[in-house]
């Protein structure tokens, strides 16, 4: 029987490793990241891909750093036939990416050469993308620019996000993969090598790309808010603080107004102007030291003396 070691991190690559158990294969080990502390009163929590292999009765190893760990060795010596990752969140060292006799695949969340990197899902979505997709490939030294195996597309929906978009294309990895994976194992599976004039990058998201330009158009401003939720999220300042926005859609306001001013207040939102005389309408924030609320709940409450006019910067 061909032995697998799995390697992830995320929500996105348990229901990958879940696939790996229900299909019999024999997983020998499971390695993700270590326990991490989450929320205000860091609760040290488990990742997701630890709490699927602990359910299914898979050992674990849990190394800080790959490259130069005692885990690395024990890793190699596992003897695995192949290496499958799905977003695990650390380079694999040559003498890993040499070891199993099948190499090592990875599940990555793009249609490559398009959005190599950490954040394909995010860079789509903020990028105004109309399709993404899942690429099957071997994994090589170079950030993903490993011969292609496999690759299935979707659309992005207009009222997708990057959080339902994870879970597209988490199902589209599983299948895929429980399509492909015979093929690799057998060897008689594609390989396509990269188009390198075809690259673009989707580094992990920046601080400064959190940030609302308010002087971009409408459309744009939006796909950032999509593409940032519900993590990292995009915000902006107001009255000298930074304030959240969780969700929003393109306003129906148009306007000669300033980029950042508030142009129109209803019931449930609130409406920005944008550069390109549209807006954006609030419908999920959070203020500065408050908790995430509807923007209901915020203009009856931290934001009643909201007037039109005033500026987010």
């Amino acid at each position: 029987m061909t032995k697998i070691v799995f390697m992830g991190t995320p929500a996105f690559s348990a229901p990958i490793l879940r696939m790996l158990h229900e299909e019999g294969y024999d997983v020998v080990a499971v390695v993700t990241q270590p326990d991490r502390p989450v929320g205000r009163k860091k609760v040290l929590t488990p990742p997701p891909v630890k709490e699927e292999a602990v359910r299914l009765g898979l050992p674990v190893i849990q190394p800080e750093k790959l490259r130069g760990s005692a885990e690395l060795q024990q890793i190699i010596d596992l003897g695995a036939d192949i290496v499958i990752t799905a977003a695990f969140g650390q380079i694999l060292p040559k003498e890993l990416l040499e070891a199993p006799r099948l190499g090592c695949i990875n599940v990555h969340a793009s249609m490559l050469p398009k959005y190599r990197g950490g954040a394909p899902i995010h860079q789509a979505i903020i990028d105004g993308e109309a399709t993404t997709g899942v690429t099957i490939m071997y994994m090589a030294e170079k950030l993903d620019a490993g011969d292609i195996i496999a690759q299935r597309e979707i659309a992005i929906e207009d009222t997708d996000h990057t959080g339902r978009l994870f879970d597209k294309l988490s199902d589209v990895g599983r299948e895929l993969l429980k399509d492909t994976l015979p093929n690799i194992i057998d060897g008689t599976n594609e390989r396509i090598v990269q188009d390198e004039a075809l690259v673009t990058y989707a580094s992990n998201i920046s601080r400064e790309q959190e940030r609302i330009d308010w002087s971009k158009d409408a459309r744009t401003i939006y796909n950032q808010v999509r593409g940032l939720h519900p993590w990292p999220v995009a915000y902006t300042t107001f009255e000298g603080s930074n304030f959240k926005i969780w969700w929003a859609q393109v306003g129906q306001t148009a306007n000669d107004a300033a980029p950042g001013e508030v142009v129109a207040i209803h019931k449930d939102s609130f409406e920005v102007a944008t550069g390109d005389g549209g807006s954006i309408a609030i419908l999920d924030c959070q203020p500065a030291g408050k908790k995430r609320m509807t923007a209901i709940d915020y203009l009856r409450g931290t934001g009643a003396k909201l007037q039109i006019g005033d500026r987010f910067e």
